[in-house]
């Protein structure tokens, strides 16, 4: 491995530093230099280029844009295909029930919501950085966290060309340090920095551990006759029943194209559970198959989903830099939304860090930000719905439609939630149940029609990852897949990923444990749900990944 010690870098100075070109890094970005054109500003993002590594739905509410660039419609933004008609349904093996819109609060309408693609949407924010002269470097991972004791100084970025054993090989180029008087992290979900410094600086301490769901999705161009421009469906039921919490969303987007995903909550129990092949099972739902059939997938991809909510927001400030955005887990899970309190975090983030600089401050935690987060619009949007993940991880989904409802629109009306504040309990790797509490589950074989094997779909993603360099899936001990996970677990690596890179193959006897990761997505699921808590994501070198063009 490399000797970070004996390893010469250059550095960069700017004022604030961003790591991630997502919705949160790209707004605090732009409100930075909108607030003074002379603070020195500069992007990092890991994917090849703006939205290439961007998953999401999407249907956007237009709130943290609109704060961002009021006139986003005379700019051309590609936010146009308005949401004209809200479904939601209970879905049984054969059938599904319709609920009525009028039962649920109105924080849950869609009304004057717009179906996007965030990837393209990021596109256009990052044009509108350039031109308050933003910098933007794409393909550069921020791989390690610059430290000044506990202040968090910078991060080193662009490190290539490493050898599978972690030397340095003939085209090795040791990347910069990004130093900067604010580091922003804007990783997204369970990002290797934001998770170190976290932990290093205990910014859980006193929160509920953050919970995920594992979201899939695809994109099928389908019949003219079947599209209808700005329809939205979710549902729940089946095919999860029991053994999961879930649910999926449709939207009928722009140019025959319909956006078809899934999210499995990950806190499920059953290790036989093969999130990935619930998704395909699903398409095979009558009201699904009939919308699909005749048409083609042109996209596919995965990723993890932050679902804690209120309880589970951490410290977001410390010495030298804040969380943003997925970082910080401020996806509000009953609406399925999280874009635009990413957008509304990188505004106060900047806000806070612009008021220091112009005070002559640096390095110094921006305390300002986690009240504006907690007592402002993000806050309001999120401890509305603190329960309903709660009680539907306890209780059910039923449970969670009644008191959960209950909770939402008393607290819409009154700002008061009277159920409280249910916890979350404990972590998803933690509430992994022993293989031999549970039976297998048959997964009916996809059909290549509606349904696809695993690496098909992966081949759908457009995912690349250099052979030659270290894997960035680490171990943290080589003999606990074997050893532990595959006689208590049964494990589970080979079925919660959904992009195959785990394996158990036997050879010459003996099983072994495999890590394709060149297949690797990025979704994080295997750092948050393996029940041992020994795989750690780690970012390859940038510009390796998927390459999502529309999603």
């Amino acid at each position: 491995m490399t000797d970070e010690a004996a390893i010469s870098r250059e550095s960069m100075e700017y004022d604030v530093v961003i790591v991630g070109g997502g919705p949160a890094g790209l707004s605090a970005a732009i409100r930075l230099k909108q607030i003074d054109p002379e603070i020195s500003v500069v992007v990092l993002e890991k994917g090849s280029e703006i939205g290439a590594h961007i998953l999401s739905g999407a249907v956007l509410d237009p709130s943290g844009l609109d704060q961002l660039i009021p006139d986003w419609r005379e700019k051309g933004a590609p936010v146009t295909t308005e949401v004209t008609d809200d479904n939601f349904f209970v879905l049984g093996e054969a059938g599904e029930v319709r609920v009525p819109n009028w039962p649920m609060p109105p924080l849950m309408s869609n009304h004057g919501n717009y179906i996007v693609s965030m990837g393209n949407v990021c596109r256009w924010l990052a044009e509108q950085a350039e031109a308050l002269e933003v910098e933007i470097f794409p393909g550069m991972a921020a791989s390690a966290v610059v430290w000044d004791g506990d202040r968090v100084k910078g991060v080193v970025a662009g490190e290539m060309g490493l050898n599978a054993d972690g030397t340095p090989g003939p085209q090795y180029e040791p990347g910069m340090e990004l130093h900067g008087k604010y580091v922003f992290i804007a990783e997204g979900v369970r990002g290797s920095l934001a998770k170190e410094i976290m932990a290093r600086l205990n910014l859980s301490d006193g929160h509920d551990p953050q919970k995920f769901g594992l979201g899939m999705k695809e994109i099928w161009e389908v019949s003219p006759e079947k599209f209808q421009q700005g329809r939205v469906v979710h549902t729940m039921g089946w095919p999860l029943g029991k053994n999961a919490g879930g649910g999926s969303f449709i939207y009928h987007f722009e140019n025959n194209q319909v956006l078809v995903g899934f999210v499995v909550h990950l806190n499920y129990q059953n290790p036989y559970v093969n999130p990935y092949l619930e998704f395909q099972r699903f398409k095979h739902h009558p009201m699904v198959a009939d919308l699909l059939e005749g048409g083609k997938r042109v996209a596919y991809g995965a990723r993890a989903i932050s679902e804690g909510g209120w309880q589970s927001i951490p410290q977001l400030s410390f010495d030298g830099g804040v969380l943003l955005g997925c970082s910080a887990g401020l996806v509000n899970v009953p609406r399925i939304k999280g874009n635009h309190n990413a957008m509304l975090s990188g505004i106060e983030a900047a806000d806070a860090a612009a008021a220091a600089l112009k005070d002559g401050r640096e390095g110094d935690r921006l305390a300002t930000y986690d009240d504006a987060v907690r007592g402002g619009a993000i806050g309001k949007d999120l401890s509305r719905v603190r329960n309903v993940k709660p009680i539907w991880s306890k209780m059910g989904l039923w449970a969670s439609l009644a008191l959960g409802g209950f909770d939402m629109w008393v607290a819409n009306l009154t700002g008061w939630n009277p159920l409280g504040t249910w916890s979350h309990g404990k972590s998803d790797a933690a509430a992994t149940g022993k293989a031999a509490d549970y039976t297998p589950i048959a997964y009916p074989k996809p059909d290549g029609k509606l349904s696809f094997d695993r690496l098909t779909n992966v081949s759908f993603s457009f995912t690349n990852h250099e052979e030659s360099q270290p894997c960035h899936l680490k171990l943290r001990d080589p003999s606990i897949p074997i050893g532990v996970n595959l006689p208590v677990y049964a494990e589970p690596a080979q079925r919660y990923c959904p992009a195959a890179v785990y394996e158990v193959v036997e050879e010459g006897g003996e099983e072994r444990f495999v890590i394709n990761f060149q297949n690797c997505v990025h979704c994080k699921t295997c750092d948050i749900k393996d029940p041992s808590q020994n795989i750690v994501w780690t970012t390859p070198q940038g510009g390796d990944g998927p390459n999502y063009p529309n999603m």
